[in-house]
């Protein structure tokens, strides 16, 4: 990506918790196996289906409900003095990531705070190990998410490093903004009121939680596309970039992340779409430019 001299980032829209807690991890200090703790299998599982958002509570991992370090309870407002703020340009995610992403949220949400006039921003929370949050603890493990509850965006930023290194995405700077615009795309649902329909028709149907959450999550792909479509037209994103993003979102599909951690595919277990899906949905975004192409529902809602 290439934010020009014109591209500010506003540092008021990002919290930045990193450091903050004093350095801790999970109980005793590792992933335990035993009562309380967390199962290196397990781990794995819970991260392959919160990828990229979802609406899974981070506090549905055992053993990381209480989030203290050395020197007590972590402080949730606790900051560094990291530049998060001011001019991007020359911003990437090779370089400091943090202001990368700060850059990101302050053009997506720049983006739609034009499409819609009822928008609101939303703080991203930027975290190592784990922070509490409006839905309960965040935590390295559950990956990115956006809280309805407070109305925030978490995201450690290791999780790049997980993406690349343990899922196989190529990496680079279109890549890391499209998870940051898929979280925001959670952000416009909840603003829309599409968020709130999709936990009312699951209250009243369960078993159709799988199947819609699916579909929630596609539609954020979709709108993270619909972004990608603005960057590119004001000549942020290279058009080399878009196969980077689509790359990620095939990395994190339910069947490439059933099919490595487990050896096999069961679509019944899909939360987020297949790769070929999230690809489908991410390029209709960034094909048309228009949120209004973004039904993945189909009047299911």
């Amino acid at each position: 990506m290439k934010f020009g001299s014109g591209d500010e980032a506003d540092e008021s829209q990002v919290e930045d918790r990193r450091g903050g807690g004093g350095g801790f991890g999970f109980p005793g200090g590792r992933i335990g196996a035993g009562a309380g703790g967390i199962s290196v299998v397990g781990v794995l599982l819970y991260l392959a289906i919160r990828l990229l958002g979802g609406d899974v509570s981070p506090n549905a991992v055992p053993g990381t409900d209480v989030p203290s370090g050395p020197q007590g309870p972590v402080d949730p407002t606790s900051t560094t003095n990291r530049a998060l703020g001011g001019s991007c340009q020359g911003a990437s995610a090779s370089g400091d990531q943090g202001k990368f992403v700060s850059c990101v949220q302050s053009n997506v949400q720049a983006f739609w705070n034009g499409k819609l006039s009822h928008y609101a921003p939303a703080k991203l929370v930027l975290f190592e190990d784990r922070t509490p949050s409006g839905c309960g603890l965040a935590s390295a493990a559950t990956g990115p998410f956006y809280c309805p509850e407070d109305g925030k965006v978490y995201l450690d930023l290791g999780f790049f490093q997980e993406l690349h290194a343990r899922f196989g995405a190529r990496g680079g700077d279109f890549a890391e903004a499209y998870v940051v615009a898929h979280e925001y795309g959670h952000h416009v649902q909840h603003l829309l009121g599409i968020e709130q329909k999709f936990r009312r028709t699951i209250d009243e149907s369960p078993d159709r939680r799988r199947a819609l959450s699916v579909r929630l999550e596609l539609q954020a792909d979709c709108y993270a596309g619909v972004w990608g479509h603005a960057a590119y037209d004001q000549g942020k994103v290279a058009s080399t970039e878009i196969a980077d993003a689509l790359d990620a979102a095939a990395a994190v599909g339910d069947d490439r992340i059933q099919q490595e951690t487990t050896g096999r595919v069961n679509p019944e277990k899909f939360t987020h779409g297949s790769s070929a899906e999230r690809q489908h949905w991410f390029n209709v975004g960034m094909s048309t430019g228009d949120p209004g192409k973004c039904d993945t529902f189909g009047g299911q809602l």
